[in-house]
């Protein structure tokens, strides 16, 4: 048996295997000058070589099979794939057998050879294009039921974000808006409070929570008697708890977690699984895609406290989270004072854009198949925004038909929906 440590370029590959979003960071920003100078040279063309390179990167994320599972460098094997992409689309069945064996006299075999790579390097603007292009899906060796996919892609592309703050930027305030009010916190502590929410997945998991003595010694919670006030608390409790942690360490506690939630989601998890947020119960596929939702606007208040281009959810995670605050809205309206029961008003909510749909929204009580008194619609990321108390309803651009009051209604319980 060797015992040979492995070396950094093995390490990514095997972090690549495992599914870790910030390996394809990593290789990108090691590999990506050879990558988009041999795509040049083949091409000759400065957008035939950048969409080349997209193609490459995009391959190892969807099939890390291809850079093989035996020890070796990685330069070579880049090499061969960025030739075979240039020449027409792979079979992903392909990807294991080598076309073009290369030797140890090869010029390219030699892993910690180059602090020089081809002196034509990648425009800055392409890691960020080639990182969210290969982020809105994801990695096909993770098999991830659809509900956890959201979560997968929204958590790694926050992942992407956190990897290039700088030590200034861990600094930055970001604000954090929803119905009660405003959070302001510095990216690790939004980081412990995605995490301390996040944990309220992990008993169904069989996971521990992150949370320093949560659900120690306490029976089963009834959800009437808690109020959103205990995410505040447990997300105190975890910043407390982290008060002294490096921000990197706290990334790594975060992302940790994550893949956690995600491998056992991915092992058979019962998506119809209780998940006690102390004053809801969700099945753990809502669970999944609440979080989704959650890092995805954090992860944006993020950015834009540190002035960093933050692209939506892939059109079909946007579609999935507009239509679990579309189910979640009949139950909210039914818990506000003054609703009435059994009066039968329905609105037809209308989504535009990339999530477009139709939801039939009960006003006051179960759908029974009346036309609707009422419809609105509206652009998705925006009623997306609206749910998270990041949009004032009485300023969004909406298309209203039918009962005025029944969509101002509507519009003002949307952002209920939100919390800290």
């Amino acid at each position: 048996m060797s015992d040979r440590a492995p070396s950094r370029g093995e390490q990514v590959r095997q972090r690549l295997l495992d599914g870790e979003e910030s390996a394809l960071g990593e290789l990108y920003d090691r590999y990506a000058p050879l990558v988009h100078g041999l795509a040049w040279r083949i091409t000759d063309d400065q957008d035939a070589a950048e969409q080349l390179t997209r193609e490459v990167f995009g391959t190892l994320w969807q099939h890390p099979h291809a850079l093989g599972a035996a020890a070796g460098p990685l330069r070579p094997r880049l090499a061969e794939l960025t030739r075979r992409l240039a020449a027409g689309p792979l079979d992903p069945r392909d990807l294991l057998r080598p076309q073009h064996p290369l030797g140890p006299q090869d010029p390219t075999d030699r892993e910690e050879s180059a602090g020089r790579e081809d002196s034509l390097g990648p425009d800055e603007g392409l890691r960020r294009q080639v990182l969210e292009c290969c982020l809105a899906r994801r990695a096909a060796e993770r098999p991830l039921p659809p509900w956890a996919a959201p979560f997968a892609a929204e958590a790694a592309k926050l992942d992407a974000l956190l990897r290039d703050l700088g030590p200034g930027e861990w600094q930055e305030v970001a604000e954090l808006p929803w119905h009660g009010g405003t959070q302001r916190w510095r990216p690790a502590q939004v980081l412990c409070h995605l995490a301390a929410v996040d944990g309220y997945l992990a008993p169904a998991l069989g996971l521990p929570d992150p949370v320093p003595g949560a659900g120690q010694g306490a029976g089963p919670r009834v959800p009437e008697q808690h109020r959103p006030d205990d995410v505040l608390g447990r997300t105190r409790s975890l910043i407390e708890d982290r008060r002294h942690s490096a921000p990197t360490e706290v990334r790594e506690l975060w992302r940790r977690q994550g893949l956690d939630l995600l491998r056992a989601a991915g092992s058979g998890a019962d998506g119809g699984a209780p998940v006690d947020y102390g004053f809801a119960l969700l099945p753990l596929a809502d669970a999944f895609l609440d979080r989704a939702f959650e890092c995805w606007i954090h992860g944006d208040d993020l950015a834009r406290a540190v002035h960093y281009p933050y692209a939506p959810p892939a059109p079909q995670h946007l579609r999935l989270l507009v239509d679990l605050a579309a189910r979640m809205l009949p139950h909210l309206l039914a818990a506000l004072p003054g609703s009435s029961p059994g009066t039968g008003r329905l609105l037809r909510l209308v989504i535009d854009g990339p999530a477009s749909g139709e939801w039939r929204i009960p006003l006051d009580g179960a759908d029974d198949g009346r036309p609707p008194t009422a419809e609105m619609v509206l652009d998705g990321l925006e009623f997306c925004y609206l749910a998270a108390a990041h949009r004032d309803p009485d300023q969004l651009p909406v298309g209203r038909q039918g009962d005025r009051a029944a969509i101002r209604e509507v519009l003002h319980a949307v952002p209920l929906l939100s919390r800290p």
